[in-house]
């Protein structure tokens, strides 16, 4: 291995909450493959509605999503 070179390590990873899944699980499924969560963010859910002739968007519901990356082990 070069100087300057690290070790690859695994990337970051993105954890979707899944349908009936609260967020406490979602960490803890996070939790069991060695990740810790870095950033949660929401994206809303849109549903197409026809109101006069004119097709509009309206939100209905969220998705949360967590970036995650390796949980660093001490040796």
């Amino acid at each position: 291995m070069r100087k300057n070179q690290k070790k690859k390590s695994p990337q970051k990873k993105r954890y979707k909450i899944q349908s009936g899944e609260t967020i406490d699980q979602c960490m803890e499924r996070m939790k069991r493959e060695g990740y810790t969560p870095i950033r949660r963010t929401e994206e809303p859910i849109f549903q197409e509605v026809k109101k006069d002739g004119e097709i509009t968007y309206e939100p209905v519901d969220r998705t949360v999503i967590f970036d995650a990356v390796p949980v660093k082990t001490e040796h």
